[in-house]
């Protein structure tokens, strides 16, 4: 794979965040060679190299009753060498999703020779395995793991743990294009091949999100990520002192990490996880608010944004969702205690003028699950082990 350098670095506190690095090429061959002081604007990401992360990764892809077409295509896009974890929160009622979804990748992974686990967010032996671990915020009223990408993506997080993986990358089940899939988890094995410290992160930039209406359009940004990108940068800005526009993937629903990252940063219920990742960041490890992880500020945090070639074709869901996602986002921006008076003003105003809030509401408060050190993993490894069979896909 060839890939820009990163042309600029945004520091904030032990914070490394590189401004967005286009993919130049999906494939550099074997005999390829750059100029050994030429094209600097380019690194070349060997093939064996990108290899070597697949085979430490899994791909938690969270899913809740997709078409089952969109389901495979996405999982047949998935590196041969990475783990596919699902984690369904698919209806099991009337007509069983879950297990359709069991079925056609059981019936892939037989085909491809792969290894993958499914598991259902309801599941009432991981809700026994989180309480094991203290991981009662996990819980809902029902006493079962509650609703939520978020949920989907720790239990996701848990598998990957116990499965002794270093990395992990998220990618949702509505993505029309296997294709781009692959893209995503080769651009997340070239992001981490870059980073300076073990606590690293990859976020997907979409090279242009296709709308259809009479013919294609190929849309750069979408509405809610143009808007939830703004308000992170005016928070950067107002305690760095300069204007930046560094973040460009504050709504990544593709994006990737390293686990010993993954296991510190705190997980926001619904359309707020995303955002609130960053958020995380900011305020651990931004050097305003006082942090206790001493050694990732010793090693920094790396941010990658890599902008991909293949375009990214998605369910459209409607102008509810997309409210209660702009919603989500702006919550965990005017909550954090990094937020000043200024950005606070600037965020409610934008609720308001797109009538999302009325004069004088505030967004609510997110609910916010506990990172996974702030848990037992060990508890929950040995509590699911004797089920582990349950969720391997192939013997």
């Amino acid at each position: 794979m060839f890939i820009e350098s990163p042309r600029y670095t945004e520091r904030f506190g032990s914070i490394r965040m590189n401004h967005v690095q286009r993919v130049v090429a999906l494939d550099s061959g074997r005999k390829s060679e750059l100029p050994l002081h030429g094209a600097m604007g380019v690194m070349k990401i060997e093939e064996e190299t990108i290899k070597h992360f697949e085979d430490r990764m899994a791909i938690v892809i969270p899913v809740k009753d997709e078409k089952l077409k969109l389901i495979e295509g996405v999982i047949s896009g998935v590196p041969h060498d990475c783990l596919v974890i699902v984690v369904s929160n698919s209806q099991i009622e009337k007509v069983d999703r879950f297990r359709m979804e069991g079925d056609a990748l059981n019936q892939l992974c037989r085909f491809t020779l792969r290894q993958a686990l499914i598991a259902h967010q309801k599941d009432p032996a991981i809700a026994e395995a989180a309480i094991e671990a203290g991981y009662n915020g996990l819980l809902g009223e029902d006493g079962l793991v509650r609703n939520g990408k978020s949920e989907a993506m720790i239990i996701g997080l848990l598998m990957a743990k116990a499965s002794g993986k270093e990395y992990v990358g998220f990618i949702d089940a509505d993505n029309y294009f296997p294709g781009a899939v692959l893209e995503y988890v080769r651009n997340y094995a070239a992001g981490f091949s870059l980073a300076q410290s073990s606590y690293s992160m990859v976020r997907i930039l979409w090279l242009y999100k296709p709308k259809i209406s009479g013919g294609v359009y190929f849309k750069k940004w979408g509405r809610v990520s143009e808007t939830t990108n703004k308000h992170l940068n005016h928070l950067i800005s107002s305690k760095i002192g300069f204007e930046t526009e560094v973040v460009k993937t504050g709504n990544a629903g593709e994006h990737a990490m390293s686990m010993k990252l993954a296991e510190i940063v705190p997980y926001a219920s619904g359309y707020a996880v995303e955002p609130q990742e960053l958020i995380s960041i900011f305020e651990n490890f931004g050097g305003i608010l006082s942090s206790r992880e001493r050694k990732v500020m010793e090693q920094g945090v790396d941010i990658f944004q890599i902008e991909t070639r293949n375009p990214h074709l998605h369910e459209e869901k409607g102008e509810e969702h997309l409210d209660e996602m702009l919603l989500s986002a702006m919550s965990t921006i005017y909550h954090s205690p990094l937020c000043g008076e200024e950005v606070k003003e600037a965020t409610l105003t934008e609720l308001v003028n797109r009538g999302i809030l009325k004069e004088g509401e505030e967004p609510p408060l997110v609910h916010i699950n506990a990172p996974l050190k702030e848990v037992d993993t060990k508890k929950f490894i040995k509590a699911i082990q004797d089920d582990f069979h349950r969720y391997q896909v192939l013997p």
